[in-house]
């Protein structure tokens, strides 16, 4: 077995949706980067390719190639699967933590842990969203961006 941590952060500003774990969240501001900017999936991303002892994110998906220019990271996610999958590797579980201030994301974590467990193809119970504020604190606490982290478990494949 092999353990990965993940972590994401990404500034809010108007004029982008806003995408957690694949589902779009009603919000007057969203995630600027080079793909859909989802800090949740990108942490997830993150934790299991270092799981794997495959590098980072950046490594896999650069943020300068143009492919990957407004990709959803559910398309992402999957290609990691394959990333995974291919150095032998399955996954066991995900573990992760959205940090904000706002919006408030309890309505939307089930659908968020659904999207990863069904685009890693493992059981939704192997998945678990957790969503926290930092009280006014540090960056994500006055509402200048959102941050995830994640641990991932993987294992070879049987």
């Amino acid at each position: 077995m092999r353990i990965g941590y993940g972590y994401d952060a990404h500034r809010l500003v108007e004029g982008r949706p806003l995408i957690l774990g694949g589902v779009t969240i009603p919000h007057a501001r969203g995630l600027l980067g080079h793909s859909d900017a989802d800090v949740l999936l990108h942490a997830v991303i993150d934790a299991l390719i270092g799981g794997a002892g495959l590098g980072d994110i950046g490594k896999h998906f650069p943020p300068a190639d143009a492919a990957f220019k407004d990709i959803s990271s559910l398309t992402l996610l999957a290609k990691t699967r394959e990333l995974i999958e291919g150095s032998g590797y399955a996954v066991v579980n995900i573990d992760s933590t959205v940090v904000c201030e706002a919006p408030r994301l309890g309505p939307h974590i089930p659908a968020m842990a659904e999207n990863i467990a069904k685009t890693l193809g493992c059981p939704p119970a192997s998945v678990n969203v957790k969503a926290k504020t930092e009280e006014g604190l540090g960056f994500t606490g006055a509402g200048a961006g959102i941050a995830a982290h994640a641990v991932a478990l993987i294992d070879v494949k049987k």
